[in-house]
């Protein structure tokens, strides 16, 4: 074998190592380009959907903090559970489209009632912390985990009292899972654990008749099986409401 054979597979593999190391380096410098923002920015973030109470601006800054990095670095599933997180978005979408734009579409929570004070209620019984004043929902009470009994209870009971266009202002939902309700015209009423939609239709049938008397309502207990016991409000409050 010549010098000249013996010295080909060594510069073959000289040239292969330096191809190596040429290629890393390339790697090295575009995984850098596309992790700088700099060179690869995010430079719309859109916003879509229905709502009242989210701020945008705000989200998006949070989006930008979080997220600092170039578009490609850019993680929508960070994004997504940060968003989630919000006391105002009950669902998030988001997605890259290239070349700079970020698209996230929002779901508003809906508050149907307010619950034990401090929290809100949305129509499938899921409590969360509200961010600023929301004004007219019904105020709900009970022990923890029965957001949904409460919710469900009110709903089923305000359909039955529509009837006699009576509103409820608050309901209270006991330890032991009795029910009391009071109308946003006073009147309290009081139901009981069991068969307190029933109970509450015996109310219904029979307020028109309580409405008659001269007296006003104070509060109405359905406690028995059947019949109800009434508590009149005194004749000096009856006769300021009539002034």
């Amino acid at each position: 074998m010549s010098a000249d054979q013996r010295q080909a597979p060594w510069g073959g593999i000289a040239f292969l190592a330096v191809v190596v190391v040429l290629l890393g380096i390339g790697s090295v410098l575009t995984f850098q380009w596309m992790q700088d923002e700099q060179q690869a920015p995010v430079q719309v973030i859109d916003f879509s959907g229905q709502f009242e109470q989210l701020d945008v601006l705000r989200l998006e800054r949070l989006i930008r903090r979080s997220q600092p990095g170039s578009f490609f670095a850019l993680d929508v599933n960070e994004i997504h559970q940060l968003l989630e997180q919000q006391a105002w978005v009950y669902r998030a979408s988001v997605r890259k489209q290239w070349p700079n734009r970020l698209k996230v579409y929002l779901v508003e929570q809906t508050p149907v009632a307010r619950w034990n004070e401090d929290l809100i209620l949305n129509p499938y019984g899921e409590s969360f912390n509200a961010e600023g004043k929301v004004l007219g929902l019904p105020q709900l009470f009970g022990p923890g985990g029965s957001e949904r009994t409460a919710l469900e209870g009110f709903n089923a009971m305000q359909k039955l009292l529509r009837n006699r266009d009576l509103v409820i202002k608050e309901l209270s939902l006991s330890e032991r899972y009795a029910w009391q309700v009071q109308l946003d015209n006073g009147v309290e009423i009081n139901l009981g654990r069991q068969e307190f939609i029933d109970r509450l239709q015996r109310f219904v049938d029979v307020y028109p008749l309580l409405e008659e008397q001269p007296r006003a309502i104070s509060y109405v207990d359905l406690r028995y099986d059947t019949g109800l016991a009434v508590g009149w409000q005194p004749d000096t409050d009856n006769n300021q409401n009539k002034s």
